[in-house]
């Protein structure tokens, strides 16, 4: 259809003034061309309802994975501050949220603490993990405090054949609102039938109402080459295009070409990270760097192909601080891995029984820091010595030492599920080691 602006707005309008105006809308907000394009006209539509009528709440909910290419990040952290300022000045019933992962769902505590295989077409355990956990937690909240709740999501199926066969899938002819997988949630794609050059004619022609202009966002599309990735609320919605825009260590793709668009339009303190990427995509699927044992399980089989190794875990981890320590001579204020990652990472490694390498003692080697062991350990200096003074022999220290390493770590990550099973198993490995 040709970009009716007009129908559009009365689509909203309507959904909007309906009589089960109680029930929440939570907008999905990626930061890229739909969801802007949803958001301001949802916005230029609500404001010229009159204050008093604007009763029903507006959520704009946007998942950092924590792992998203940093310029996008930059970018969209600006301009979600811009929208929560512009919505308190405006009278506008909106507020923004952001999600992200449970920690111990975070891509570096899955990757190099408990040793997940980099994501693969077959293996893609980061979608759940990061995206979609997150929001639907988000999501769930809304419900069990109102009862139902309606999404407004910046999906077309001009986009993908895959979106239009989702759209087409759970729409209901004559019905604005679609079901969606999670019970008491309704979908409203307003931009559904939006063409992708439309798109485009809309954000150039309209400036957003929370200030500015959208060429930033059309300057960072054209220096990166690529699709954004959508708001992923479930498994129906498409993880990301074709091109990336998104996660800076996805191995899904055979290359980022988005990341290496921007390095060749002058982002050249990003190369660490591309390293880093393909170094992830290269060491996959290679047969050393791979237990021939499940995560868990002390039952070694030559076909099995298990977490990575204790050795390969040690050497990501000091290769993302090298690349972090690089990055950071240009971009000074950039995390790629935080210190409640770094925390959860050794206790990981202790859940597993992973004793030999410390997470202290890589981070002091890549930037020539003093941190002690226990800055990153589960036990306290004065419980470890205490230990001492009462287990003389050095054999017996270590065995208690590190189950109680074992014990503590389900403590901290809140969840002591399979906490005896962990025991055992350590014990039974400890023993056959020294058989």
């Amino acid at each position: 259809m040709a970009l009716d602006i007009k129908f559009l707005q009365h689509e909203i309008f309507d959904q909007y003034m309906a009589d089960d105006n109680n029930r929440p809308w939570i907008i999905g907000f990626s930061g890229g061309k739909d969801s802007t394009m949803l958001l301001q006209l949802v916005w230029s539509t609500v404001q010229r309802i009159e204050p008093i009528l604007r009763t029903r709440p507006i959520h704009v909910v946007c998942n950092d994975t924590l792992v998203e290419n940093p310029k996008i990040a930059q970018f969209i952290r600006g301009t979600l501050d811009n929208i929560q300022t512009a919505a308190v000045k405006q009278s506008m019933p909106l507020t923004v949220h952001e999600t992200t992962p449970k920690l111990e769902e975070s891509f570096w505590v899955n990757l190099i603490g408990k040793g997940y295989p980099a994501p693969n077409n077959t293996f893609r355990w980061c979608t759940e993990r990061l995206k979609i956990n997150p929001t639907t937690e988000f999501i769930k909240s809304k419900i069990s405090e109102i009862g139902e709740v309606i999404i407004l999501l910046g999906t077309r199926s001009a986009e993908s054949s895959t979106r239009a066969r989702s759209i087409k899938k759970y729409e209901v002819k004559g019905e604005r609102l679609r079901k969606h997988v999670l019970p008491n949630a309704y979908v409203f794609a307003a931009i559904k039938d939006v063409e992708t050059e439309e798109v485009w004619q809309y954000l150039l022609q309209n400036d957003p109402s929370w200030g500015g202009t959208n060429r930033a966002l059309v300057t960072l599309y054209r220096n990166a080459n690529g699709g954004d990735c959508p708001l992923v609320i479930d498994t129906t919605t498409p993880s990301c295009g074709n091109s990336r825009f998104g996660c800076w260590v996805c191995t899904v793709v055979q290359r980022d070409r988005s990341m290496e668009a921007l390095i060749d339009n002058g982002e050249e303190w990003m190369e660490p990270l591309s390293e880093f990427r393909d170094m992830l995509k290269e060491n996959r699927n290679k047969r050393e760097f791979r237990e021939t044992k499940r995560r868990g399980s002390y039952v070694e089989d030559e076909n099995t192909w298990g977490p990575y190794t204790e050795e390969h875990r040690a050497y990501m981890l000091k290769t993302l601080l090298q690349a972090q320590k690089e990055v950071q001579k240009s971009e000074q204020d950039l995390i790629l891995i935080n210190y409640q990652e770094l925390v959860a990472i050794q206790v990981t490694w202790h859940r597993d029984s992973l004793f030999r390498f410390s997470v202290a003692d890589i981070y002091n080697q890549v930037n020539g820091t003093t941190h002690e062991v226990q800055d990153f350990d589960v036990q306290d200096i004065f419980e470890k010595e205490t230990l001492k003074e009462v287990f003389v022999n050095e054999t017996d220290y270590n065995l208690i030492n590190e189950l109680l390493e074992v014990q503590k770590s389900r403590y901290i990550l809140v969840n002591n599920y399979g906490l005896q099973s962990d025991l055992e198993n350590h014990i039974d490995r400890y023993i056959k080691t020294k058989k």
